[in-house]
C-alpha cells in the first residue's frame, strides 16, 4: 500500500470519526453544556434576586427598628408623664388629707379646750360652793349668798 492510499483511508476514517462525533457525541455534550449554562444563569439570577430581596428586607427591618424605637420613646415619655401626673395627684391628695387632719386636730383641740374650761368652771364652782359653805356657816343670809355664787359661776 502506498502512502497516498494510506492517507486517503486515514482521511476517510477521520471523516467518519468527525461525522460520528458530530452526530452522536457532540449533541449530548452541547446539550449538557447548555443545560449547565442555563442552570448557572438561573443561579446567578436567583442570587441577584435574593440580594435585592435581602437589601429590601434590610431596609424594612431598619424602618421597623426606627419605628419601634420611636414608639418606645413615645411610650417612655407617656409613662413618665403619667408618673408625674400620679405623683402630682398623690401630692394633692396628701395635701388635702393633711389639711383635713389639721382641721380635725384643730376641732378636737377646740373641743378639748372647751371641755377643759367646763371642767375648770366646775372645779371653780365647787371651790366657790365650799367657800360659800364656810361663809354660810358664819352668816345666816343663804339666799343672797346663793345669788352671788350663781353670778360667780356664770362669770367663770
Amino acid at each position: 500500500m502506498s502512502i497516498n492510499a494510506t492517507l486517503f483511508v486515514q482521511a476517510i476514517v477521520f471523516a467518519i470519526l468527525v461525522w460520528f462525533t458530530m452526530k452522536f457525541v457532540w449533541p449530548p455534550i452541547t446539550k449538557a453544556l447548555d443545560e449547565r449554562a442555563t442552570k448557572i444563569a438561573e443561579g446567578l439570577a436567583a442570587a441577584d434576586n435574593a440580594k435585592s430581596q435581602l437589601s429590601s428586607a434590610n431596609k424594612r427591618v431598619e424602618e421597623e427598628l426606627v419605628k419601634s424605637r420611636n414608639e418606645s420613646a413615645l411610650r417612655l415619655a407617656e409613662a413618665e408623664r403619667r408618673g408625674q401626673a400620679l405623683i402630682e395627684e398623690a401630692k394633692a391628695r396628701a395635701t388635702e388629707e393633711g389639711g383635713k387632719i389639721i382641721a380635725a386636730a384643730k376641732v378636737e383641740a377646740e373641743q378639748q379646750t372647751v371641755k377643759a374650761r367646763e371642767t375648770l368652771r366646775e372645779q371653780v364652782a365647787a371651790l366657790a360652793v365650799k367657800g360659800a359653805e364656810q361663809i354660810l356657816r358664819k352668816e345666816v343670809n343663804a339666799g343672797v349668798h346663793a345669788d352671788l355664787l350663781g353670778r360667780l359661776k356664770t362669770e367663770l
